[in-house]
This record gives structure tokens, C-alpha cells and sequence, in this order.
């Protein structure tokens, strides 16, 4: 286990992605708005390519018991990463599993030094 360059900032545009090979685990870093985030490129569901999926946003429901409706609004667009082949949905920035608790993805610590984007396993 060590640390691991990946790349410079300036290889990984806003909003992309980079998937590498890091001592043998297939390890995606994302570029959220300048600030780096590492996850292993496995599902928790059911084991999927999850870091191939898109980002996007999700849908927040509200309920009014008084009129018994429920509201749909689109929200969080490009914080969401949707595995490509269930759609579960994880916050990009933090890992955690919006369709179920308790099942985030495992995340790498990520440093920046001298414009290298450094990846920890």
C-alpha cells in the first residue's frame, strides 16, 4: 500500500474522470469543481463498474399530508453518480449511497502537491 501519482490538475477537467490501475484495484479520481475524490471502481449493490456511470442529478420528493401529494424536484446536478448498471445513486463528493444507507463506496484519501494528484491506498 503506498501513495500513488495519477496525474496533474490539469489532466483532469471540471466535472471528468480518470479510471487507473493502482496495485492491481481499478480506482477512479473525480474533479468536482477543484477538489479531487477517489473511489474503488465497484459497486456495492452488486459489484458494477460504478465509476463508469454518469453524473448526474436526482429527483427530491416532498410529500404535503394536508393535500396527500407529492412533489418531484431535479436537484444536486453533476453531485450524483449513477451505476451504469442498476442506477444506484451515490454522492459524488462524500461516497454515500442514496438508495440505500450503510452501502457507500469505498473512497482513497487524494492530495494535491505541486499540481500531482496523489492517491492513497
Amino acid at each position: 500500500m503506498g501513495e500513488h501519482v495519477i496525474g496533474t490538475t490539469d489532466e483532469i477537467e471540471e466535472g471528468e474522470r480518470v479510471i487507473v490501475q493502482l496495485e492491481g484495484r481499478e480506482v477512479a479520481v473525480f474533479n468536482r469543481e477543484g477538489s479531487y475524490f477517489a473511489y474503488l471502481n465497484w459497486c456495492t449493490h452488486q459489484g458494477g463498474p460504478i465509476c463508469g456511470g454518469p453524473l448526474t442529478g436526482t429527483n427530491e420528493a416532498c410529500f404535503d399530508k394536508d393535500t396527500l401529494e407529492t412533489t418531484f424536484n431535479w436537484t444536486r446536478e453533476g453531485e450524483i453518480l449513477n451505476c451504469p448498471w442498476h442506477g444506484w445513486e451515490f454522492d459524488i463528493e462524500s461516497g454515500e449511497c442514496l438508495s440505500r444507507q450503510g452501502s457507500d463506496l469505498l473512497s482513497f484519501p487524494v492530495t494535491v502537491d505541486d499540481d500531482e494528484i496523489i492517491v492513497e491506498l
